[in-house]
């Protein structure tokens, strides 16, 4: 597991890159909150918005994800462990005033660009 990058996979690369030529301005690979131990791959302060790209296999995409073959239990309870982080972070970040968003790494990310852009746009007219 090792191999496995904690940040900076294609998929956050490609978001961010689409984000930044739209001249949206984040932070990479941050806690929205100092004391919790939760990093978002991109995180707008200001609006308090913080992003986070799923990747399929670890979040356990309803599309994509296939059980393993090898020490299945082990492996589907750490899926069903990471859907439980994501939920409870979900929920903490909901209550401390964050607005939550989570990306497939299999969506399109000019459309999941868009989706985030009206939202942080949309937080910026608030402010």
């Amino acid at each position: 597991m090792r191999a496995n990058k904690a940040r900076d996979t294609q998929p956050e690369r490609r978001l961010r890159s689409i984000l930044h030529k739209r001249g949206l301005r984040y932070r990479v690979s941050r806690r929205p909150l100092s004391d919790l131990r939760r990093t978002a791959d991109i995180v707008f302060p200001a609006a308090r918005i913080a992003v986070f790209v799923d990747g399929c296999y670890w979040h356990g995409c309803p599309d994509h994800y296939r059980p393993a073959r090898v020490n299945d239990r082990f492996w589907q309870e750490k899926i069903d462990g990471n859907r439980a982080r994501d939920r409870e972070t979900d929920q903490l970040l909901t209550e401390a005033g964050w607005h939550v968003m989570r990306v497939w790494e299999h969506e399109d990310a000019a459309e999941a660009a868009d989706r985030i852009e009206a939202v942080v746009r949309g937080a910026s007219l608030r402010s």
